[in-house]
């Protein structure tokens, strides 16, 4: 049998150290898109539900607008991975980018004309909303590709942190851009940032990991290639146990964000525009920065799911620790670090499903798994953590986010317990 080379131990040349990815121009111009783009959505955040609001005067028609944000993730999750997967994803996002800044841009020009309608701002909410959802399909299966599998955790968790300090900056300066302004002036700031978004992409050059798309005579048909995504994600027991997570997951963070200004009112004491209730806030995308930096080092020691094994009962403690103190100091450390908790299990979910995912399947099995969390997560978790909170009183609200942290706790380690018991079982 033919041995491997073996390096000389005598020989002087070192091995090259792998390159940071401050130093990969395509990923360089990636972070820096995100961040702007970023920068831009928080601030419209803030100024879309007050602009409606103004125009409408109707409490319905803000909470319709709020809606908007995640019901695309229902209605076209299917589509669009199959979309991202079919065709170039860097064109792809580039094409939605610049799409995204002229929709944005009817806001201030209808304003500017005297004719906006409460209408037309609940149509950009929601065309926006879809147009990011296309954009993010792309971007599964386009990180990869710049960067390769090995440094994906790292890069992860860079754009992630990236994303959550422009949100708060963004959440924060939006009030006085406002006032400046105007709400529908401060919605062109979007637009400006959606289309320099799209001229670093432009920039972006492909590299050797850049895989070709298949010809239309060689892939399936397109509800084939929906089939093949769910096909792929249910018959991976990690993937999908981790899918399952995710969600649980995600019902929590509705639960916990779609009650936190009641909670500060009736335990904590904090009302009206009392500040602290900003800080409560921002302890918890505070906490997600945190996580950002911390999770390349844990998935240096753990693997993926190992990894929830510590991290899901944390959070589980923590939040038992929200619920049942009524001091905002301690409150505001709990969420910090439970903010911390919910994003590395966050970002070690889509790390790891983008890891397994072959390239050609990424769009459709991530934004699927996205589809369940954000769609169908988020907005169940607030409305039954809303609804016992209406029947039953706050804290049992809040609780529900304990318990479907504890849930995905229980449910991962019993899984892990069986692979222990029964070794030979696929991971």
């Amino acid at each position: 049998m033919t041995s491997l080379p073996q390096k000389d131990v005598n020989d002087p040349t070192p091995e090259a150290p792998p390159i940071p990815l401050r130093r990969v121009p395509g990923f360089r111009r990636f972070w820096l898109s995100r961040a702007i783009s970023g920068l831009g959505s928080a601030v419209t955040t803030v100024a879309l539900p007050v602009l409606t609001f103004q125009e409408t005067g109707s409490p319905l028609m803000v909470s319709l607008v709020a809606a908007a944000a995640t019901l695309p993730y229902v209605v076209f999750g299917l589509i669009a991975g199959t979309v991202a997967d079919r065709m170039d994803r860097r064109r792809l996002m580039i094409v939605t980018d610049w799409l995204n800044a002229a929709c944005i841009a009817t806001i201030p020009l209808a304003s500017a004309l005297g004719v906006l309608t409460g209408g037309q701002v609940l149509f950009v909410a929601l065309a926006s909303a879809s147009l990011t959802l296309f954009f993010e399909a792309g971007v599964y299966g386009f990180v990869p590709d710049i960067v390769g599998k090995d440094k994906l955790t790292e890069a992860n968790s860079s754009i992630y942190g990236a994303q959550t300090v422009v949100r708060i900056a963004g959440n924060a300066v939006a009030g006085g851009l406002i006032v400046v302004f105007r709400p529908a002036g401060t919605l062109a700031l979007d637009a400006l940032s959606f289309a320099v978004s799209a001229l670093l992409l432009r920039a972006v050059a492909r590299t050797v990991t850049w895989p070709e798309r298949p010809t239309a005579a060689k892939r399936p048909g397109f509800k084939e290639s929906i089939r093949e995504g769910l096909h792929f994600l249910y018959h991976h027991p990690t993937l999908r146990l981790m899918t399952v997570v995710g969600t649980l997951q995600s019902f929590s963070g509705g639960a916990i964000i779609g009650q936190l200004v009641v909670f500060a009112d009736r335990v904590l004491g904090i009302h009206g525009s009392d500040g602290r209730i900003g800080l409560l806030y921002m302890a918890w995308s505070a906490g997600g920065i945190g996580g950002s930096f911390l999770l390349p080092r844990l998935r240096r020691r753990f693997e993926a799911v190992p990894l929830l094994l510590g991290v899901l009962p944390l959070g589980a403690l923590l939040g038992l620790v929200v619920v049942l103190t009524s001091d905002w100091r301690i409150t505001l450390v709990a969420l910090t670090v439970w903010g911390s908790a919910y994003l590395v299990v966050l970002v070690n979910t889509m790390t790891y499903s983008q890891e397994v995912t072959p390239s050609e399947l990424q769009g459709r099995v991530n934004t699927t798994r996205r589809m369940l969390s954000s769609g169908l997560g988020v907005p169940l978790g607030a409305l039954v953590a809303s609804t016992l909170t209406v029947r039953v009183g706050i804290q049992a609200g809040m609780s529900t986010a304990v318990v479907s942290i504890a849930l995905a706790a229980v449910l991962v380690w019993g899984v892990q317990a069986r692979r222990w018991l029964r070794p030979g079982q696929g991971a």
